[in-house]
């Protein structure tokens, strides 16, 4: 127990570096009033002092918050950012459930959950940045280095609760940072009416066969599709075959693992695919046209995300979700995922009551209620099996499919992978270009990106 209060210690320690420097003060200036008083019971000053002295810590400074029983600071007020819509509505019920509970005020500001990282640069050391705020995954790194958010209170809690992918995509070097509250990845869409789903393929070998029976160029029809141009898709199969972005899980950026063996076999399976199921040039495979194939009953298989649901709802098609088909080494395609999460300002006047706040709006209860009012799933373990998700047969297949995602890389060095990685999908799907050749052509000009940067 002493260890999680000094892992919660460290995460305040800059906190603490305010108000310790005023308590030495204060503490002078009472020794120097005692002295002179001149007073003859020296007893009386002494055992005065010494209280004070174990008042403030003088021992283990861990025990100077009761960490372990985090109450909000008496007179605690708090101001939430969440995106516009659904999620905003959620932490506005969990604001009021949280003041009816603890009594302290929330009040919500509408702050797009990818906006609100820049924003809290300026505000943030302003003071006029929100306590706790919604953030997606792949800008914690950028926040932590700028020390714009405090670490999480409960680590190992959190870390035995919740999705490995919904961890490692919040902490930093180890460290975790948010409090999770949504995963997103992407799946394997069917249309019903053109499948039944005692057929539905369990392996690449079945998709391929089965789509390569359903397609006729010359009706514009097609059995599978999925942006190959895209590295964003294309490295659910790079990483089930054993590649990876960066090693010591994507944290390392002198490691690139995106022309090792398994990359290079990612890549013929590409090949493969052009060659017997999808014989158009990249280009030619966009997200609306391939939305738009599947919409008019043309397309089988649409490799695609959640957010494509409501479209396809919209639009009366009969669809199905399943998780990827299963790689011939065995392996569930890691397809990549997006983590978004609650994160505590390290300015605010109010750091207990704010990560109070990230820890209730995250409980296993009121992530049920944010599923019902945003359809985003919850990375908590203990909802894979909650009957409110089960019921769901879309959620349920994305939910099953996230159990095997990759967070996307949260370090700096991330940005400078997506273009060269781009133009390799490009030359070896457009151009037939030779796999091994051409990814290492894209990791040399990703290592001289970032030794650039």
């Amino acid at each position: 127990m002493l260890g999680m209060k000094r892992t919660k210690w460290e995460g305040r320690k800059n906190l603490a570096g305010r108000w310790l420097p005023l308590l030495a003060m204060m503490l002078l200036l009472a020794m120097l009033v005692a002295c002179s008083s001149g007073g003859t019971d020296t007893s009386s000053d002494t055992s005065g002092t010494d209280a004070t002295q174990n008042d403030a810590g003088s021992g283990d400074a861990a025990t100077d918050f009761d960490l372990d029983d985090i109450q909000p600071e008496e007179g605690a007020s708090l101001l939430v950012w969440e995106s516009d819509g659904p999620e905003g509505e959620f932490l506005e019920y969990v604001g009021a459930e949280f003041e009816r509970i603890y009594g302290v005020p929330v009040r919500f500001e509408a702050v797009g959950h990818t906006d609100a990282p820049t924003k809290l640069e300026t505000d943030g050391p302003a003071g006029l940045g929100a306590d706790v705020f919604a953030a997606p995954h792949d800008h914690v790194g950028s926040m932590t280095a700028a020390g714009l958010i405090l670490e999480n209170f409960w680590p190992e809690e959190y870390e035995s609760a919740f999705m490995d992918a919904a961890i490692q995509g919040t902490s930093v070097d180890g460290v975790l940072y948010g409090y999770p509250t949504g995963i997103e990845t992407y799946g394997l869409f069917y249309n019903k009416d053109l499948i039944d789903e005692s057929e539905l393929p369990q392996t690449m070998d079945e998709l391929i066969e089965v789509a390569k029976a359903f397609t006729d160029v010359s009706q514009d029809r097609y059995g599978f599709m999925a942006e190959v141009g895209n590295f964003y898709f294309m490295y659910a199969f790079i990483g089930g075959y054993g590649g990876y972005v960066f090693g010591d899980q994507n944290t390392n950026p002198n490691d690139i693992g995106l022309n090792n063996e398994g990359a290079v076999k990612a890549a013929q399976l590409l090949k493969r695919l052009r060659q017997e199921v999808l014989p158009l040039n990249s280009g030619d495979i966009s997200y609306d046209i391939k939305g738009s194939l599947f919409e008019e009953g043309k397309l089988l298989f649409d490799m695609n995300g959640p957010w494509a649901v409501q479209g396809y709802l919209d639009a009366g098609v009969n669809f199905g979700v399943m998780p990827l088909p299963v790689l011939d080494n065995g392996k569930i395609p890691t397809s990549f995922s997006g983590i978004r999460g609650l994160y505590v300002n390290a300015y605010t006047e109010y750091p207990d009551a704010a990560s109070l706040f990230a820890k209730f709006a995250t409980s296993e209860e009121m992530l049920v209620k944010r599923f019902e009012m945003t359809k985003q799933l919850p990375p908590h373990l203990a909802l894979l099996d909650n009957p409110v998700i089960k019921e769901d047969p879309v959620s349920a297949a994305f939910l099953a499919q996230a159990e095997h995602a990759v967070p996307m890389p949260n370090i700096p060095q991330m940005p400078v992978v997506w273009d060269p990685m781009a133009t390799a999908l490009q030359l070896i799907w457009n151009e037939d270009n030779d796999p091994q050749a051409v990814l290492d052509q894209a990791v040399a000009q990703i290592r001289d990106a970032i030794a650039s940067q």
